[in-house]
């Protein structure tokens, strides 16, 4: 028994580490390329046919800032389309045709595109907007977004590259400072837009438009076979088919689109479940057409890291679940050779932390005092593996669901709330319960330790503890504070 412990727990080790350590190879990539910025010139020849699209589902918080930011976009507005892609069922639907009228009066080529059957979802609704769309070119804002004036200027002068299929802007946080939650999430998705999708595209290797704030050519959407919603990433599993099909895309760093990342951690964990689930369908749907394709080895060796890098939910749950017999094995004395050997996967930590380091200093004044950040980022990390796992299984299983979109509350400055609004989630979910006796289990582990001396296991189990902790606390007490302010609002 203790072997096939053993045997299991090296190998999710095993998983973690190749995962892990790939930070190293981002970050040689990015060493090599950093000094390639981009060239935001704003040099247009004429101004071509744009069409923007805004895709929103119960929106009702953002939907005026939304459309109001687009219609400021600095562009002729006689060649300038806006649809409104509006898949609601509450109050928003109201909202935005009213706005909408406004601009129609003040001339603006805008139109709110109601669907009552959400069928396809947000690839759906984009699918539904293209069959009308006049531009050349498509922008996409999702409702959470708030588009820079210039951001046509910025951006259009790219597509003199006849081959060029897509650009996409970093992500920019509004609402970074307002609690440790937004602070963790811009730290993680900096990881992401800063390092990862800059080194994938300056060393020529394929990288996704993030679903919004990126302008496609539309020649490019169709050529690629259009939005499908066969997956919960309609974004990923497009951007895959069209540089499939040759398309080159285009990503900036030095140009961001201010967004509003989730303000409470259950809108959080739902949109992290559905990225997830969304990558695992995905995968499973393009992993096959990259391999069987004639792009260079090495390119078919980063995509394949690129749309399985959730795949590592599961191991850390696996991991933290076999920490206690680990512990107990090691205490017999009799693998020391083998515990030995695990030493070396501190490494995997180690190019993490160089990863999100490099992610911060780039682009941020402030780089050290965010950095710190990053022990709580890693212990939550470790804490959305309930979550992110069934997200894996749900994906691997072939387990339809629909598209659940992350409520946006209109958070911006310190002084805003999300208690208070309709979208708050008001129910403690079943897997909260498993993550509060997770974070038990391992504070016991961490006891076993002091115990039997196994001193070296505890800073992972001290974070395994914390991360399930503070996921747990924060899922209770969220909608604690959401349910006492409806309570105090009824009395």
């Amino acid at each position: 028994m203790e072997e096939i412990i053993l045997f299991i727990y090296i190998g999710s080790l095993i998983i973690l580490f190749t995962f892990g350590s790939h930070g190293f190879i981002m970050i040689y990539y990015y060493l090599k390329h950093r000094h390639k910025r981009d060239d935001l010139s704003e040099d247009l020849d004429g101004h071509p046919m744009v069409t923007i699209q805004l895709p929103v589902y119960n929106e009702m918080y953002v939907v005026e800032r939304l459309i109001k930011t687009t219609c400021e976009i600095d562009y002729p507005i006689d060649r300038l389309e806006i649809q409104v892609l509006d898949d609601s069922t509450d109050e928003t639907v109201e909202i935005a045709a009213n706005v909408v009228r406004e601009y129609q009066m003040r001339g603006f080529d805008i139109k709110h595109i109601h669907r009552d059957d959400r069928s396809g979802f947000k690839a759906g609704a984009l699918k539904k907007g293209l069959e009308t769309a006049k531009g050349e070119f498509v922008a996409i804002f999702d409702a959470d977004f708030i588009p820079r004036k210039n951001f046509l200027k910025v951006v259009l002068p790219y597509f003199k590259d006849p081959k060029i299929g897509m650009v996409q802007t970093r992500w920019e946080h509004l609402n970074r400072s307002y609690s440790l939650v937004t602070q963790i999430q811009a730290l993680a998705l900096d990881g992401h837009f800063v390092i990862e999708q800059q080194v994938r595209n300056k060393a020529g290797y394929f990288i996704n438009f993030n679903g919004t704030s990126g302008i496609w050519r539309t020649e490019c959407i169709f050529d690629a076979g259009n939005w499908e919603a066969d997956t919960l990433t309609e974004d990923l599993d497009l951007s895959y088919r069209a540089q499939l099909k040759g398309w080159k895309f285009k990503y900036l760093t030095d140009f961001s689109t201010p967004s509003e990342v989730p303000s409470e951690i259950n809108s959080l964990k739902s949109q992290q479940f559905r990225w997830t689930k969304g990558a695992i369908e995905t995968a499973k749907k393009m992993l096959f057409r990259v391999w069987g394709s004639g792009v260079p080895l090495k390119t078919k060796i980063m995509c394949t890291f690129h749309l399985t890098n959730n795949i590592v939910f599961p191991f850390i749950l696996i991991a933290c679940l076999l920490n206690m017999p680990i512990v107990l094995i090691k205490n017999s004395g009799h693998y020391d050779t083998y515990f030995l050997f695990m030493s070396v996967f501190v490494l995997a930590f180690i190019a993490s932390f160089l990863f999100y380091l490099y992610s911060q200093k780039d682009v941020y004044e402030d780089w050290r005092s965010r950095i710190l950040l990053f022990p709580v980022f890693m212990a939550g990390s470790m804490g959305f593996a309930i979550n992110n796992t069934k997200a894996v299984f749900e994906g691997l299983l072939n387990k339809k669901s629909e598209f659940v979109r992350t409520p946006k509350y209109g958070i911006e400055g310190e002084k805003d709330t999300w208690q208070d609004k309709k979208y708050v989630q008001k129910k403690i979910k079943l897997s909260v319960i498993f993550e509060l006796l997770v974070a038990l289990y391992s504070f016991a582990c961490v006891i076993v330790s002091l115990v039997t001396l196994q001193i070296s296991a505890i800073p992972f189990q001290l974070m395994f503890a914390f991360g399930f902790g503070l996921v747990a606390y924060l899922s209770i007490k969220h909608v604690v504070d959401s349910n006492k302010r409806a309570s105090e609002q009824s009395a």
